[in-house]
């Protein structure tokens, strides 16, 4: 039997998405001004909120290869189905960041992450993998405890992306997603710092994950439930349909 790509698809579009809207009020930002830091901030958190709701239930609604990494590291996700994913959230979002070239120009630059004046790379390094830690903890909890109030997953997730970008992104850029920050790059030849917005996210969303794991009744010899969806029962968002 053929695999079912609509899962993988489904994770191109809304990393798709998140490039297109948060990168594009990025460079809207860059020619106007008229969004301003809090204004690009809650771009990034509106995208992903109405993507979790629109394709958590084909998906998961992943969106990153840092969480697709750590639900597999966890044991809420298999192993055998993360390079569909990895490769399908970095083919969305380089397509978005070349969209994005293609039709703004120079300004595309702008969407690629870059630290700020006066951080290090270690200072980014720890940053982004502080923002990506409370990033994962806040998926794996209203993703696969069913004690988390049904249906609140898109916001809870989406304000945690807009509090990280409102945070961090001074300093880092708060990417917080390895194929947020490898399609812009790709895009506009903008490479210095890679490879800390590769791994960073990677350390941080496997440590958070580990940390809500810690608090988990199961782990206290009290039964577990099983995972809970965005928007209901199943599918969860860590698991997507087979």
């Amino acid at each position: 039997m053929a695999p079912d790509l609509r899962p993988a698809f489904a994770e191109a579009l809304g990393a798709f998405a998140l490039v297109l809207a948060g990168c594009g009020a990025i460079m809207a930002n860059a020619e106007t001004g008229a969004l301003g830091h809090v204004g690009v901030a809650l771009t990034f958190a509106f995208v992903i909120a109405v993507m979790v709701y629109a394709l958590g239930h084909v998906c998961g609604a992943h969106f990153n290869p840092a969480i697709t990494l750590a639900f597999a590291a966890t044991g809420h996700f298999p192993w055998r189905r993360v390079p569909s994913y990895v490769l399908a959230q970095a083919a969305g979002a380089t397509a978005a960041a070349l969209a994005l070239r293609l039709l703004l120009g120079d300004v595309a630059r702008e969407g690629a992450t870059a630290l700020g004046a006066g951080v290090g790379p270690l200072q980014g390094f720890v940053l982004e993998a502080l923002a990506t830690f409370l990033l994962a903890f806040v998926i794996v909890a209203v993703a696969t405890d069913r004690r988390a109030a049904p249906g609140v997953a898109g916001l809870a997730i989406g304000l945690t992306v807009g509090l990280d970008a409102l945070a961090f992104g001074p300093f880092t850029g708060a990417s917080m997603n390895p194929a947020r920050s490898l399609g812009p790059a790709l895009a506009s030849g903008s490479f210095a710092g890679l490879w800390l917005y590769l791994t960073a996210p990677i350390v941080g969303a496997v440590a958070g994950m580990l940390a809500y794991e810690a608090l988990r009744p199961g782990r206290l010899g009290i039964e577990a439930k099983e995972p809970l969806g965005a928007l209901g029962p199943v599918p969860a968002l860590s698991e997507a349909p087979e």
